[in-house]
């Protein structure tokens, strides 16, 4: 979103009405977002993604859908798919899931092609 740009570039005392025009934005919704810049669904996201990290910390051995279950214990009710997001977008992943290869360790590069 560029309305923050707009805000630092008003800071420098360049006028919002000439930043708006250059960056090409209406005038409306930035005031719009000047009264409220955390919208409520990045607040809700907020808000779930904390109670899946608490859910996470507490058994990390869980996957999604188990940590899903243990945030709507916890009051934060979500789709399967918006707890799985949330955990792929913050690398929360099962201890369980992670592939390893034959000794133990994560596999490596291809080797070179011989010649």
């Amino acid at each position: 979103m560029m309305y923050p740009l707009v805000s630092e570039l008003a800071a420098d005392q360049i006028p919002v009405a000439v930043s708006l025009r250059v960056l090409k934005l209406a005038r409306q919704p930035y005031y719009r977002w000047l009264q409220n810049p955390v919208t409520e669904a990045e607040l809700e996201a907020a808000h779930r993604a904390n109670a899946l990290h608490d859910a996470h910390l507490n058994d990390p051995e869980f996957g999604y859908r188990l940590l899903r279950d243990e945030a709507e214990n916890a009051g934060a009710p979500m789709a399967a798919r918006t707890a799985w997001r949330l955990c792929h977008q913050n690398g929360w992943h099962s201890a369980f899931g992670t592939r390893r290869g034959k000794n133990g360790t994560r596999p490596g590069p291809p080797r070179p092609a011989r010649a």
